[in-house]
């Protein structure tokens, strides 16, 4: 039996358990079941069957989890979309070859399209000699073009076979993503509940967490920064959460210093992972630290010349349009930066975003690690800029939590700097934005600015 399979029929002896929470509602595991059953009903109307290219743009919801179990027992291609890249939703359905997709409203109703003259990529089709179901995602592209990751499911699945504790989980990162798919599959496959959100924002989040009981939040640095800016967390139980995985940046020390506070009875654990590699086993060296020991049955790590470097047993089949980002031996350049410390790592950053100041090295992290602790920001982002004689110098757009004159803005945060960091470092440049401004649909920091990248290794995760 199938990795798969196997999954599923765990699933189906889990009866009563609750599978998911929606719009405040329960859904049991046979519940859940059924749904699955329905949609692979379904399907022969739809004319969906082995190697379909099947798309559908969603949010987390019963329909939806269940059509994705559906689609993966099919032995289908899987698709997800999210309205965040609604402009960019034409181009993917056409680098993906998608046959057919399902449109979701927010009250689980949908549509379904037959796509017109599909064009079958060709990754997709040698594929297709596998017979078995495949994942295909989008990297965020930003500082280029989004590639097309295609992934094997049942290789996927693997990993959840053997059972493990289930948990009661905030469906926080995005479906479209593979640390969202990831998520979506290792709640399911250890019988523990998916907690379905109706947006994003802080309170939301903090809503749900309190009516559902959740246990486990998977999120961003970025969110961590506006869910302790908006002060919301002060108006709900969150003593239910038992431990908070973050991953996809750079996490600021004074962030998870606060992130402690407001979640006092929960573990605190850096992940790491790329939708290229999948998601590594990680170990926080403790709740406090953002050193990380990653690794694990089935991935190989090494370090060249600081630089992190992977191979994996779960690689991607592929990109769709791009070259093979693998050396001969397996092995993929990450692109990160890491201080080694035995057996435990600190990643500095990536390289596309590391700025160049008159020949020395620049982390952005660095930077809004000690600015967060000036008093005042709710959250801030180093870019770089041009300059005649030094090549690039550090730019910080900083939120305020309250208004601030400019001109004395610049000048605390100046001394503020100079007092804690090489000369070199300091922004030489404040600019005030709005929160919203700081970050992107997917609660990651948006660095527009920093046009520094040669070539982009591409984490969507």
């Amino acid at each position: 039996m199938g990795s798969i399979q196997t999954v599923i029929e765990r699933m189906r002896r889990k009866e009563s358990d609750v599978a998911l929470f929606w719009n405040n509602n329960e859904f049991s595991y046979q519940e859940f079941m059924q749904l699955v059953d329905t949609w692979s009903g379904r399907f022969v109307g739809f004319n969906i069957g082995p190697g379909t290219v099947c798309g559908f743009v969603a949010e987390y919801s019963p329909q939806v989890c269940a059509l994705i179990f559906a689609l993966m027992q099919a032995k289908a291609i899987l698709v997800p979309f999210t309205n965040a890249i609604e402009h960019e939703l034409p181009e993917f359905i056409k680098i993906a070859g998608v046959d057919c997709l399902f449109k979701f409203e927010s009250d689980d109703t949908y549509t379904f399209e037959i796509c017109s003259n599909p064009v079958p990529n060709e990754l997709t089709t040698s594929f297709l000699a596998r017979e078995v179901p495949g994942l295909i995602v989008f990297t965020s592209g930003s500082t280029g073009k989004p590639k097309g990751i295609l992934q094997d499911c049942e290789r996927v699945m693997r990993k959840f076979v053997e059972e493990r504790q289930g948990w009661s989980t905030v469906l926080f990162l995005m479906l479209d993503h593979f640390g969202g798919f990831n998520t979506l599959l290792s709640t399911f496959a250890y019988g523990g509940t998916g907690v379905c959100l109706p947006d994003r924002s802080p309170e939301a989040v903090c809503r749900v967490i309190e009516q559902s009981r959740a246990t486990l939040l998977p999120t961003t640095p970025t969110f961590i920064n506006l869910l302790i800016a908006s002060y919301c967390y002060k108006n709900f139980d969150l003593s239910s959460v038992k431990l908070i995985t973050y991953g996809t940046e750079v996490m600021p020390a004074t962030t998870l210093a606060k992130m402690k506070e407001i979640f006092p009875n929960a573990r605190i654990k850096q992940t790491y992972g790329l939708s290229e590699l999948g998601v590594l086993r990680s170990k926080s060296e403790s709740d406090d630290s953002v050193w990380v020991k990653i690794g694990g049955e089935g991935f190989d790590t090494k370090i060249v010349d600081n630089i992190l470097w992977i191979r994996s047993e779960s690689n991607m089949v592929g990109y769709l349009n791009a070259p093979n980002p693998f050396d001969e031996e397996g092995w993929m350049c990450t692109g990160d930066h890491v201080e080694i410390r035995g057996e435990y790592m600190r990643i500095l950053g990536r390289r596309s975003e590391m700025i160049n100041v008159g020949g020395q090295k620049v982390f952005p992290a660095e930077i809004e690690n000690i600015l967060l602790g000036a008093g005042n920001i709710s959250e801030v982002t180093i870019v770089a800029v041009p300059h005649p004689v030094m090549g690039y110098v550090v730019k910080a757009k900083v939120s305020l939590n309250e208004p601030e004159d400019r001109f004395q803005l610049t000048q605390r945060l100046r001394t503020y700097c100079i007092e804690r960091m090489a000369k070199y470092k300091v922004p030489v440049k404040y600019e005030i934005i709005g929160g919203d401004e700081q970050f992107s649909s997917r609660y990651k920091k948006v660095r527009k600015d920093s046009s520094l990248a040669k070539e982009e290794t591409s984490h969507g995760i």
